[in-house]
């Protein structure tokens, strides 16, 4: 995807195969009927997990970096990703996450030890607080998905952190929004470039079929009632612009847009 002068590529990581009403408590398999481009065979939902490189001006930005080492085969592949787009660990000059999920700030660390040694480490100050804090706590990723907590992934790494706290610009073109709800401290990425824009929404959406009915809600959202306000205004801007967008958990991570129906939105691939 080319966003003016900027280039932001997919880096995968892998894929969690999930049960969709489980994943979406509130819904059933009728809600998912008209669905099923986004389900599997066996109708489970492909959740990808992975990053996206941002290159800007001579900045090379890691939106986001996976689960990290796990023991799945078809999981834990961002850095052979990475090496297979020509960029090494030691390239990334800034890693960007959108919240500090697991599934987000898995590579941040190895069995301890930096991977990104030459990178400047980047969070929203609220999500620091609320899963590094005194009184974090990741039971539900745990529980669920067997994952380390941030503060096992992250705490190794707390000295290169860099915070800020609200809308800010990080790099030429490269913004960031506040989107609390799914965390207090999420946010979704805005690039810009010329008359070009594209979103990265971090886990405002899950899927595509969240921007299309707000009232679905996944797991691990925080506040369940802020993260459907969040996410019905980013809908609303999307259907409004026009403009591209997409997420970690996307299938293949690939961008789309939101249009606006008869009584209904349709979500595009590009």
């Amino acid at each position: 995807m080319r966003v003016g002068d900027i280039t932001v590529t997919p880096v995968h990581d892998g894929c969690f195969l999930v049960p969709p009403t489980a994943f979406f408590p509130s819904t059933s398999a009728a809600d998912w009927a008209p669905h099923q481009a986004f389900l599997n065979d066996d109708g489970r939902l492909p959740l990808d997990l992975g990053g996206f490189l941002v290159r800007t001006g001579d900045r090379v930005i890691l939106v986001d970096c996976g689960a990290g080492r796990r023991t799945e085969p078809e999981n834990g592949h961002l850095l052979t990703s990475l090496r297979a787009l020509g960029v090494s660990a030691a390239d990334v000059t800034d890693l960007v996450f959108t919240h500090l999920h697991f599934d987000h700030v898995g590579w941040a660390t190895d069995n301890g030890a930096v991977v990104f040694e030459n990178a400047t480490y980047r969070c929203d100050s609220r999500d620091w607080v609320h899963f590094c804090g005194p009184d974090a706590d990741e039971s539900l990723s745990q529980a669920i998905f067997k994952s380390m907590t941030a503060v096992e992934r992250l705490g190794p790494v707390a000295s290169r952190f860099e915070m800020w706290s609200g809308d800010a610009s990080l790099a030429p073109g490269l913004d960031v929004r506040s989107a609390p709800g799914h965390t207090p401290g999420s946010n979704v990425i805005v690039l810009s470039s010329g008359g070009s824009r594209a979103l990265l929404l971090g886990d405002v959406a899950h899927c595509p079929v969240e921007l299309l009915d707000s009232e679905w809600a996944a797991l691990g959202d925080v506040d369940p009632a802020l993260a459907r306000v969040t996410r019905e205004a980013w809908a609303r801007e999307m259907e409004g612009t026009g403009v591209a967008a997409s997420a970690a958990h996307f299938p293949g991570m690939r961008f789309g847009r939101l249009l606006p129906g008869d009584g209904a939105r349709h979500w595009v691939f590009d």
